[in-house]
């Protein structure tokens, strides 16, 4: 679905306004029709959504081709004098007041997006968060029971942990890594190596422990609170959910207060026969 920045600008280039009605910098001109810098800042997120690797001059030269196109399509139309039709006004009908009710939405999402609220609804909600518990462990995994002895007899005995990990473990993932598994909580683990592994202090190396996947032995490497996330790291996150709600409770209010008949129901769509495609 086109983005509130796409329908805005294809409204204005089909009814040949400019998508910034103050002065503004001329980048280009199509058969006189001026395409600003405004323009481009308006259409670029549509974009760059489809060239995430682009840099960001890279992004604004290709939305300047893209608006020249839709310029010179749009100034076609209008020759032959597609705007005049029933279909085109229909459609001008629907992305207009699309782009009424995402403007009005944005607007609501605002009133509850400042700063003092998302820091009001931190401090009552997330700050109180206590804090959990974390491990960061290494292991190595065998898919037999004495082998799981042998290799906790080694590294008991001296041998780098790491190092048997690398020759001996059969986890791709964290095998090559001398078995290190970083922090984790206990929930992110099967239960019964989070049972031992949150049992164990730093620098202990347990007996073979069976789940399964095989027989782990496991040494704990640190033990750490998880602090609650800080307000930088969530206030991004607080405000869309703030937003979200603010605008379903403001439609569902608007709904409510309407007066809406429903006089019949949309037709169903033709299902295709046996061996037609189905059409898009």
């Amino acid at each position: 679905m086109r983005t509130l920045a796409f329908t805005t600008l294809l409204l204005s280039a089909l009814l040949g306004l400019s998508a910034a009605e103050a002065q503004n910098k001329v980048l280009a001109t199509v058969n006189g029709e001026a395409i600003t810098e405004a323009d481009v800042n308006l259409a670029v997120e549509d974009v760059a959504s489809e060239y995430p690797n682009l840099p960001p001059q890279g992004v604004k030269d290709l939305t300047l081709d893209f608006l020249i196109e839709m310029k010179v399509v749009a100034q076609k139309a209008k020759a032959d004098k597609i705007d005049q039709s029933d279909e085109f006004k229909r459609r001008m009908a629907y992305v207009q007041q699309r782009v009424m009710m995402q403007q009005l939405l944005m607007v609501e999402a605002k009133k509850v997006a400042s700063d003092v609220a998302l820091k009001k609804y931190y401090d009552e909600q997330i700050g109180q968060i206590k804090p959990v518990e974390e491990v960061r462990a290494r292991h190595i995994l065998v898919e037999g029971e004495d082998d799981a002895k042998k290799i906790a007899a080694r590294v008991k005995g001296g041998e780098d942990f790491a190092k048997v990990a690398k020759e001996a473990s059969k986890d791709p993932g964290s095998g090559a890594e001398g078995g290190d598994l970083g922090f984790f909580t206990r929930d992110r683990m099967v239960p019964e190596f989070a049972e031992a592994a949150f049992a164990m202090k730093p620098g202990e190396v347990s007996a073979p422990v069976k789940s399964q996947f095989g027989w782990h032995v496991i040494k704990v490497e640190e033990r750490r609170q998880k602090p609650a996330p800080t307000f930088d790291q969530v206030k991004d996150r607080i405000a869309q959910a703030l937003a979200g709600k603010a605008q379903g409770e403001f439609l569902t209010q608007l709904r409510a207060s309407a007066k809406i008949v429903k006089t019949e129901a949309p037709k169903k769509a033709e299902e295709p026969k046996n061996g037609e495609p189905k059409k898009n």
